[in-house]
């Protein structure tokens, strides 16, 4: 390619690949709109898609593929040019495991704790220097690829340092981040070493324009900026030195055809006829989430046997069913939550389940036709986060079932669309997450229409693909 137009660069790429047990690379296609926009927009003529392996055999395949570019290697990649960069296994564990994750997603996320702060040893600081070689490999690539005046995507909390990086070898770049977490609070930014925050607030600011899904996020960086850099924010854009950088909200909605189309096939229809005959006639409180503390599962089924506690009509007419991926497995801490997520189903089921009557069927395993089909059935869904940059699966939830009842956390992103709709509770209010099930369960239809159609309508305001043309617009 002599130079690409429009470039996506992102942690994550649209393939993974994996060894069978005969040896052979085995792919598989991420799911989700996102990705799906994505591979549409680096399909186009003069684009062109960058990502980490993450893996050894995600390297194997890299290094052995013209460039890094998968696609020209044999590998359906949905038609689009993506190139794998190579990135060592020290580098990715340092940039991803220990800074992404461990570091900034939990800043992100306000799940520090502030009687056990944490603290940033020379071990750290190694990983640190990491995450600054995995954003500059990503930098030197694009400045290499990329046609003069292209525009560039740069996703996600893993690139914070990328933009300026980029600005710097190839002035010329336009220049847009898109931050799909929440933006940690001040007060929880400034756990970081002070050069540390200054340099990720500093990367960031060589963009053009920094897109968030809520304005609570924005302004949340726009106060971080100022306390780590000086600079000015005016609730619309951020000012340091000569650079004022707009800031946009973007709320990531679904993509309506491809979601319905993928619900309709047969693995899906073979789910939903499980699923009813396991719980028969009654309603489902539904929900589908990753196995991580964020998502609150826990406090969830709390919620729900707190229900059963406080309105005994709703025994053994109501199941509350969880479909939990097991998310980051490798870390202890993420282990011990998917363990006390199952003790505490079983414990509910002990106490309120009869022969005839299980409350709560919770299963820990990657199952996308069951989460389609769970969300389908729900008469209540359930996603109760403690903070969460958007939340498509309450988005996907509204377009697949026909009237179901959204009873949301504030702390989520699509609270700030869908409130009018949904029913918001605190995350951690167990009680009042037990009424908002209540009124859930016992809405009269009429109004469960009219939310209905308020939450689909918002669900699908700005699906992916108009989410990306946005940003290709705004930078001109």
């Amino acid at each position: 390619m002599a130079g690409a137009d429009v470039l996506i660069a992102s942690n994550r790429g649209p393939l993974s690949f994996r060894r069978t047990t005969a040896g052979e690379v085995e792919a598989a296609r991420g799911g989700g709109g996102l990705v799906s926009a994505m591979t549409a927009a680096a399909g186009d003529e003069g684009s062109l898609w960058l990502c980490a392996t993450l893996s050894d055999v995600d390297r194997d395949v890299a290094g052995s593929a013209p460039d890094g570019r998968i696609d020209l290697a044999g590998y359906d990649t949905g038609g689009a040019a993506v190139t794998m960069l190579v990135i060592d296994a020290e580098t990715l564990h340092g940039a991803y495991t220990s800074v992404s994750n461990e570091t900034l997603w939990r800043l992100n996320h306000d799940l520090v704790d502030a009687a056990k702060p944490p603290s940033y040893d020379d071990q750290w600081r190694q990983d640190w220097a990491a995450y600054v070689a995995y954003n500059d490999r990503f930098a030197a690539a694009i400045a290499d690829t990329a046609a003069p005046d292209a525009k560039v995507l740069v996703q996600d909390y893993h690139l914070d340092l990328a933009p300026t990086m980029i600005r710097e070898r190839r002035p010329d770049l336009r220049i847009a981040h898109f931050t799909h977490t929440p933006w940690a609070k001040p007060q929880t930014f400034d756990y970081l070493p002070s050069d540390v925050g200054c340099d990720i607030i500093n990367g960031l600011l060589g963009a053009d324009t920094l897109g968030f899904h809520s304005q609570r996020w924005a302004d949340d960086f726009g106060e971080c900026a100022v306390a780590a850099t000086g600079a000015k924010y005016d609730g619309e854009a951020v000012e340091l030195g000569e650079r004022r950088v707009p800031l946009r909200i973007l709320p990531l909605g679904v993509e309506t055809a491809p979601l319905l189309s993928r619900a309709a096939e047969p693995d899906v229809a073979d789910r939903v006829r499980e699923l009813r005959s396991s719980v028969g006639d009654r309603q489902i409180v539904g929900r589908v989430d990753r196995t991580e503390p964020a998502k609150n599962v826990r406090i969830g089924l709390v919620a729900f046997a707190e229900l059963l506690r406080r309105e005994p009509q709703h025994l053994d007419r109501v199941v509350h069913v969880v479909l939990a991926y097991p998310s980051r497995q490798d870390v202890e801490e993420y282990r011990t939550y998917t363990d006390q997520c199952v003790s505490t189903a079983e414990q509910i089921n002990a106490e309120f389940g009869t022969p005839d009557w299980q409350p709560v069927l919770l299963e820990v395993r990657d199952d996308y036709p069951r989460s389609l089909a769970t969300l389908k059935l729900s008469d209540v869904l359930l996603i109760n986060p403690l903070r969460d940059g958007m939340n498509l699966v309450a988005k996907e939830g509204a377009l697949l079932s026909p009237d179901s009842v959204l009873v949301l956390s504030r702390e989520a992103g699509a609270a700030d669309e869908m409130a009018a709709d949904a029913l918001l509770v605190d995350p951690t209010d167990v009680g009042a997450t037990a009424v908002a099930l209540h009124e859930a369960l016992t809405m009269p239809a009429a109004e469960r229409a009219r939310r209905h159609a308020g939450l689909v309508a918002t669900a699908t305001a700005l699906p992916p693909h108009a989410w990306l043309e946005r940003q290709l617009e705004e930078l001109g």
